[in-house]
């Protein structure tokens, strides 16, 4: 009995044995089919990407100078190559090169080189500072190899993207990344911004180059990146980029439509004092006379939030829409006043390029301690004043509240409280009602700008 005991023991751990064999033979087998599933898994996406860069590698050229002639950089930016040197991408047969305007600068002709290291010279066809962009056109005796150009409208965070470029002279660097971020604005590079951002890298040389999806399409220009950071570059808009180059190919220059206003954001405290919510829209602080907003009744303290529908929450917003707006055209402007919201509707006019966009205010002080007198027509002239009404600030209290926020002699008032002020006695009449404590919003008229301004009268 004992003996057959041994046996079936034997016997059950043998059986065991055999079993954990089978299972471990099967695990490898199931291991090694995943590893290799793997594998081919990451061999499909590296083709992907090899077969981008060779699909896309020969419409990145490389611009400099001209031989015998020189460009500047005329924009002093955070990944500025040296003077007219950078990248650019073909985006027709017939030779269209869109690029950076600070790589052409104030050249009119360039040198530019393809992937195979044929050289033309490219004719500036246009230049646009607002956007950055430029378009360059070369003459070949064949169809030459270009790239699509996407829609940047459908791009999201997340999404791959390829740069290719000459960084340091290294012609058709490829790099990859992914899209960081979309509508950067407040960069301080374009008057029209609303970037892509990206982690691709990006250097010295790449400006002006192309930015990739997964499908070779151009979805971005590559324009700047922090030089303090890593892994944070800037690319225009490949909607943008199209829209300004072909205004350039047609007519030579961009044509924008102007409305006529001076604009603001809107700070928490001007927020409060106008009751709605911070960033909710874009304060107008200036409305210029015989302009579309004067015309269609847009007054100072009017809250923008919305342009034919779309909505309006920053002062590059609303910029950049009325500016892709042609002129001619008619739009239905949404506004918020005293609370209440209309609808006003103004036809454009053409922006003219020494017409001022926007006011930016000085940062709001916590007190007033200024004396005024009546606008003259000399003291309008010496403060290069256009209006003829309002109450002129002639001292400031040293150490005030008012002097160190930045209010200055030769500021005109013409509002407070939202009450116009044509002269001092209104100024005094307006102040006297305000009490004490009690938050102050003036309209600061500053030779050409204007702006809102919130102050709070001393306790005593």
């Amino acid at each position: 009995m004992n003996q057959l005991k041994e046996i079936k023991l034997k016997t059950f751990f043998l059986l065991g044995i055999c079993s954990l064999m089978v299972l471990l033979v099967n695990s490898n087998e199931a291991f090694g089919k995943k590893k290799t599933e793997g594998l081919e898994l990451l061999e499909k996406i590296q083709s992907v990407f090899v077969d981008i860069a060779e699909r896309v590698k020969p419409t990145v050229v490389n611009i400099s100078p001209k031989e015998g002639g020189s460009s500047s950089q005329n924009r002093k930016t955070p990944n500025a190559p040296p003077s007219g040197s950078g990248s650019g991408v073909i985006i027709d047969q017939e030779g269209y090169i869109i690029t950076n305007n600070h790589v052409v600068g104030e050249a009119m002709e360039v040198e530019v080189r393809l992937s195979n290291r044929s050289k033309f010279v490219g004719t500036v066809v246009g230049k646009d500072p607002d956007t950055d962009l430029a378009l360059i056109k070369i003459q070949a005796n064949e169809p030459l190899a270009y790239a699509p150009v996407g829609n940047s409208d459908q791009i999201k965070v997340g999404q791959w993207a390829m740069a290719v470029g000459n960084p340091f002279g290294l012609d058709r660097t490829v790099t990859i990344g992914v899209i960081s971020g979309i509508g950067r604005e407040g960069v301080n590079l374009a008057r029209y911004e609303n970037f892509i951002q990206t982690d691709a890298s990006i250097n010295p040389g790449n400006s002006g180059g192309p930015l990739f999806n997964l499908k070779g399409e151009v979805i971005g220009i590559n324009t700047a990146i922090i030089n303090f950071a890593q892994g944070i570059g800037f690319a225009i808009p490949s909607n943008m980029a199209k829209k300004i180059s072909t205004q350039l190919k047609e007519s030579g220059k961009v044509i924008r439509g102007w409305l006529g206003i001076g604009i603001q954001p809107l700070t928490e405290e001007l927020a409060s004092n106008f009751g709605v919510e911070e960033s909710e829209g874009v304060l107008v602080n200036e409305v210029f006379d015989g302009d579309p907003a004067f015309q269609a009744g847009v007054k100072p303290g009017d809250i923008i939030i919305g342009i034919n529908g779309k909505v309006v929450n920053t002062p590059s917003s609303l910029s950049r829409m009325i500016a892709g707006i042609a002129p001619g055209e008619k739009i239905e402007i949404e506004v918020i006043r005293d609370q209440k919201k209309e609808v006003l509707k103004a036809t454009l006019i053409e922006r003219k390029d020494q017409a001022t966009l926007a006011a930016i205010p000085p940062k709001p002080e916590k007190d007033i301690g200024i004396n005024v007198q009546d606008l003259t027509k000399d003291l309008a002239e010496k403060f290069k004043l256009k209006e003829s009404k309002g109450a002129l600030i002639t001292q400031i209290e040293p150490d005030s509240p008012a002097d160190k926020g930045g209010l200055k002699e030769g500021d005109l008032v013409r509002e407070v409280n939202r009450t116009m002020i044509e002269n001092s006695d209104d100024f005094y009449r307006a102040m006297d009602s305000t009490k004490k404590g009690e938050n102050v919003l003036l309209r600061i008229l500053r030779e050409d700008r204007a702006f809102f301004q919130i102050i709070k009268t001393k306790e005593e």
